[in-house]
């Protein structure tokens, strides 16, 4: 894997760039739909293909459990048992594991944690995270890291942080021993800096970091209730920290306006559960204007509100601004004839009916409107207005 940065906006730390994998190049900055457990909710690899969807993001945790590594061994690997060309990232599992605070244990050797399906007990180690990750085949894989709350004491913090490091130099260790053997020798190794909202931790952590050495560096721990401005304040602190020619990856952020500043900050990575979460829940993200400078942007409506039940607009409007052609089709266009067909009044009613269709047609609307929002991004970084 390879990263390469064409532009630095003179306005702001905005990066614009490539960076490769084993299958495929992304341009940068890029947004990772959600695939938990081998798909988006509701879509399929195809729908994906059809959104021009660069990547995916799934789940350590989850696949260990199900289907399993046999299962995945069997296939390969994940890409073939979803039937996926592009590439993957998986997260190490950590996050999953910490969230599940009663029924997990942390010790130098790892974390043990109760199955949330049947409540077998599992260690996930530094060493099993890659072999999970490497039996899944990602091309790109997340060290393990303790995801502590930025509640904790500094005392109980600073201790979770050279935890995390030490975990890191394990991870590698057995990521770069096994890779020849894995389902793809051509992955790359993500570090995590840590450190809740500690500005002078987080830059330590950092700091620690560089000197194990990584294909790119994450800021992790800021998406689990901490407040916009702390992590934009973390960013903005680790900006000139982390080497300038790694891709820097935002773990679990955020809402539209928030991509936006981040992006601002030098981040070239995003993921977030929104756009799927929140379609399941009748929630639709719309463009209201294409100046993405100024934070309203965009609006959220409810469908599910009466108000709708008799509004004939489409669900999605068709994509008017210029990109450059893929394949003879515009990007991001090839849903646009299902999603402008159907009124808000109809998926006001399939909501009401419990039709699931509601949810696969609100799924493609929200994912195409955060790939939309980064296709704009770079477009705004390659003007010199962002």
């Amino acid at each position: 894997m390879s990263f390469q940065i064409s532009k630095i906006s003179s306005k702001s730390s905005a990066r614009r760039g490539v960076l490769s994998t084993p299958h495929g190049e992304i341009q940068t900055p890029f947004f990772m739909p959600i695939a938990t457990k081998g798909a988006v909710k509701t879509l399929s690899s195809a729908d994906m293909e059809k959104l021009d969807a660069s990547i995916l993001l799934s789940n350590t945790y989850h696949l260990y459990l199900r289907p399993g590594l046999d299962v995945l061994s069997a296939f390969k690997g994940l890409h073939n048992f979803m039937d996926w060309k592009g590439p993957i990232l998986t997260d190490s599992g950590g996050y999953q594991v910490f969230s599940l605070a009663k029924r997990r244990k942390i010790t130098e050797e790892g974390a043990e944690f109760a199955s949330h399906i049947d409540g077998s007990k599992h260690m996930l180690t530094p060493e099993l995270s890659m072999q999970i990750q490497q039996t899944i085949g990602s091309d790109i894989s997340m060290v393990l890291d303790e995801c502590a709350p930025s509640s904790m004491g500094l005392e109980t913090m600073n201790q979770s942080v050279a935890r995390t490091t030490r975990w890191a130099e394990r991870s590698k260790t057995y990521f770069e021993h096994n890779l020849s053997s894995s389902n793809n020798p051509g992955a790359q190794l993500f570090g995590i800096v840590q450190g809740g909202v500690d500005d002078a931790l987080r830059v330590q952590h950092a700091e620690d970091l560089k000197k194990i050495g990584f294909d790119g560096y994450a800021i992790g721990g800021l998406s689990v209730g901490e407040p916009f401005e702390d992590s934009c304040r973390i960013a903005s602190a680790l900006n000139p920290v982390l080497p300038q020619d790694k891709p820097r990856y935002f773990m679990g952020g955020a809402k539209p306006h928030e991509i936006v500043e981040y992006v601002k900050r030098g981040v070239d990575m995003l993921d977030c559960v929104l756009p799927s979460r929140n379609a399941r829940h009748g929630l639709l993200y719309r463009f209201v204007h294409d100046d993405i400078t100024k934070p309203d942007f965009y609006e959220t409506i409810h469908v599910t509100n009466a108000q709708y039940a008799t509004d004939e607009s489409p669900l999605v409007q068709r994509t008017t601004y210029n990109v450059q052609p893929k394949n003879d089709v515009v990007r991001g266009t090839k849903y646009d004839d299902e999603l402008n067909r159907y009124s808000l009044a109809y998926i006001h009613h399939l909501f009401t009916v419990e039709e699931m269709l509601a949810y696969r047609l609100m799924t493609l609307a929200n994912i195409k409107f955060y790939l939309d929002l980064m296709e704009k991004i770079r477009k705004a970084i390659d003007q010199g207005v962002l």
